[in-house]
């Protein structure tokens, strides 16, 4: 049983610094989903389509010369067009939970916060391609920037975004934990600084919430 009408699924976005935990955490949400019954789509941004995965190649590669910032925020949304139309909204009328590992609540934060795009912009690019589809629920993964970063670097190579000073993720965050505050209802945060069997721990008291 579900707190949504069981012909429309929930949408859960899940969000963070990098080196947060969010991709493991998201799997083992997705497990404890799918153990209650309830169909999943398991997804991504950028990406979760065949031409929002090549739009994230050339977002995060470091190949080509650094992209003006307002080419990011546009490819950004281009990627998010396609995946809601192919992937997500069609999964959500057939009754799919949609998983999405970051939403356009990241665009808020990184293009926003981390490259200081006036925020209308934004608003106005997220009314245009989505409407009034938002997240149901917002998992945040809230970690101090700088050992999310190291985090990130000792996983190995570090793409475009994870190579940005430290104090580009300190706004981010900031933004986050903004966003959080103003939307209380949908906004769930984890701890993420603790090791992992604690953060799952925090995390089946929040899922404990939303299944019932």
């Amino acid at each position: 049983m579900t707190k949504k009408n069981a012909k429309h699924g929930l949408f859960i976005s899940f969000e963070g610094v990098e080196g947060a935990g969010k991709t493991t955490n998201i799997e083992y949400i997705a497990e404890k989903i799918e153990a209650s019954g309830q169909e999943i789509l398991l997804t991504r941004e950028p990406g979760g389509t065949d031409l929002g995965e090549a739009i994230r190649e050339l977002l995060i590669s470091k190949e080509f010369p650094e992209m003006h910032s307002t080419t990011e925020l546009l490819l950004m949304f281009a990627a998010r067009a396609e995946h809601l139309h192919r992937k997500i909204i069609p999964s959500l009328e057939q009754g799919r939970w949609v998983l999405c590992d970051r939403f356009t609540d990241a665009t808020y934060a990184y293009q926003g916060a981390g490259r200081d795009i006036d925020l209308q912009n934004i608003q106005t690019l997220e009314n245009l391609v989505q409407g009034t589809l938002r997240p149901d629920y917002t998992f945040l993964f809230d970690i101090d920037a700088d050992i999310g970063l190291a985090r990130a670097k000792n996983r190995g190579e570090t793409d475009r975004f994870e190579q940005q000073h430290l104090d580009f993720f300190n706004r981010v965050r900031s933004a986050y934990l903004k966003m959080a505050e103003e939307n209380p209802q949908r906004y769930r945060i984890v701890n993420a600084q603790y090791d992992l069997q604690t953060v799952q721990k925090q995390i089946d008291t929040l899922l404990g919430q939303i299944i019932q």
